[in-house]
């Protein structure tokens, strides 16, 4: 890896080496190429910290500090071995719409921008921020791995490049570009990637990795052949697409091309009942991630859903957090979820709403922040009235449940009067719903509830406790024909790079797992582009 001096102690010693993680898409693979590239490094020795300049997500996550980050750099760090900071995502952008976003700068909201006034001159005056972020970084650690975004020949935008081939110049990284194999055209992507670059960035692409490949690794060593015939450039490694790694994802993304079904990580229920959990698909769906704890439980199916029948045979519907929730609202009217909604409450069936669809269960909306509607009403299921707040809320709250400790977040601008009901931690509860007390210990009984917490267990860690609340709370056996044995994968566990083993029954990909023969190392600095590559030059 490239450094501008000898490797650092992690002692300020000198400026650790670093390389950035590029792809040819979106959703190529590119965080957790970089969680396991840190990892992988950390049980060598070597102390390194993750990076990414610019990220663009709805999943966010609150740093001890009191920073918001993007949730890929914390899995990141976990991936590392070190605490979340600010200065591994120093810009993060929350979309608010199609064509704006929440800018957060260095952890706290700096106001809304369009995206034309983001890359029409804001973007490119941020370059000296997460160069002096990147610095900091390299000051402390003996290498930084960076992680791109989208794919880094994003040639409308490279004028005011700060996360791609910017950052990769301005620290002299040579770059490793990821490719999806899955979804075919990975040669292709790679060679048309290198080509649209500039001579000078072409000549920071060290090389490429495949990911995401299913089937006979020796069928593509013809292609990579010629690939490096065409562009001088070396294929590192063939990753295996590995179901159920249990990482948080970055965006939305990947939730419309799983079918809206959240896989369990952990394994295929035991018996033949499950516990059905409906989660609204609700606009600008912020920190979906949340359900995963109990997607993560065997026998509990979690599905995304648009349409109110899809809420007959739930056991429990949650309405998400969302980063426009008085249009979300808007959305659960005009597809008759809203009525389903209140039909179900009101019929002693569990309803539960997490930050945004807490405040879309209450009585009334005042918002003059977020979308600048005024005064709305909710669903009207809730004794609460939510007054949005410019200023942001950002913390780490903890408690206990089931005899373990447990960690929440919150990260939101709407301030709740709650005004009734039973405690439901910082919410509420009514009627014969489950819930929370304030300390975050599970109540045997009860349905329609809504807090901003959200719960975080230690992997492994109670799990038949917690399948018997979880079924009790959803009005079911709380056996339905589940063995005792098996661990529950913990909430937001590193999988593919675990903690020195996965939970129990986890998977963990093989160290070395299908690498190319010949193609061993760490990516170097790669030969001057070809003349085929770079069009004569």
């Amino acid at each position: 890896m490239s450094g501008s001096g000898e490797r650092g102690t992690g002692t300020g010693a000198g400026m650790g080496g670093g390389l950035l993680v590029a792809g040819t898409t979106s959703d190529a693979g590119k965080s957790v190429v970089t969680a396991g590239i840190c990892r992988w490094l950390v049980r060598r020795g070597v102390k390194v910290a993750p990076f990414k300049a610019q990220n663009m997500s709805l999943n966010s996550f609150v740093t001890r500090e009191g920073a918001e980050i993007g949730r890929a750099q914390a899995m990141q760090a976990q991936a590392a071995r070190v605490e979340p900071t600010a200065l591994m995502n120093p810009v993060l952008l929350k979309p608010g719409s199609d064509r704006s976003s929440q800018v957060v700068l260095m952890g706290k909201p700096v106001g809304e921008m369009s995206a034309r006034g983001y890359h029409g001159g804001r973007q490119e005056a941020l370059l000296g921020t997460v160069t002096d972020c990147l610095e900091q970084l390299r000051s402390t650690y003996d290498a930084v791995i960076c992680e791109g975004a989208g794919s880094p020949a994003e040639i409308n935008l490279r004028r005011t490049d700060i996360v791609n081939m910017g950052i990769a110049r301005a620290a002299k990284f040579p770059v490793l570009v990821v490719g999806d194999i899955d979804r075919g055209g990975v040669f292709a992507s790679f060679f048309g990637t290198t080509a649209l670059l500039s001579a000078e960035d072409q000549s920071l692409v060290a090389g490429y990795l495949v990911n995401k490949f299913r089937g006979d690794v020796s069928l593509l060593e013809p292609g990579l052949d010629m690939l490096y015939g065409l562009t001088g450039r070396r294929t590192y490694g063939v990753l295996p697409f590995t179901h159920g790694l249990g990482i948080d994802e970055e965006d939305g993304l990947r939730v419309s091309m799983r079918g809206a079904v959240r896989e369990s990580v952990v394994a295929p229920p035991h018996g033949e009942e499950v516990l059905r959990v409906a989660v609204c698909a609700v606009p600008l769906m912020s920190n979906f991630t949340d359900v995963d704890a109990l997607a993560a439980e065997p026998g509990v199916v979690v599905r995304f859903v648009d349409r109110a029948d899809e809420l007959a045979d739930a056991d429990l519907v949650i309405v998400p957090g969302t980063r426009g929730t008085v249009k979300a609202l808007a959305w659960l009217r005009e597809r008759g979820l809203a009525d389903a909604l209140v039909r179900r409450a009101a019929e002693g069936r569990p309803v539960l709403g997490i930050c945004g669809g807490f405040q879309v269960l209450g009585e009334r909306i005042e918002d003059e922040v977020e979308s600048r509607a005024g005064v709305v009403d909710g669903l009207g299921l809730l004794p609460v009235r939510v007054r949005f707040d410019r200023a942001k809320t950002l913390a780490r709250p903890v408690g206990s449940a089931l005899g373990e400790p447990v960690e929440g977040y919150e990260i939101h601008h709407g301030v709740a009067d709650v005004r009734g009901g039973e405690p439901f931690l910082d919410g509420c509860r009514v009627g014969q719903c489950g819930g929370r007390t304030g300390t975050g210990r599970w109540r045997a009984t009860g349905s329609g509830g809504g807090s901003w917490w959200r719960w975080r267990g230690p992997p492994g860690g109670g799990s038949f406790l917690r399948r018997t609340r979880v079924s009790g709370c959803c009005g079911r056996s709380s056996w339905i024909g589940w063995g005792s044995g098996g661990g529950a994968c913990g909430y937001g566990c590193v999988v593919a790079v675990d903690r020195g083993g996965a939970p129990g029954g986890c998977r963990s990909c093989r160290r070395g797992a299908a690498r190319r023969a010949g193609c061993g190392g760490e990516p170097g600095r790669c030969p001057g582009p070809r003349s085929s590559i770079a069009g004569g030059a």
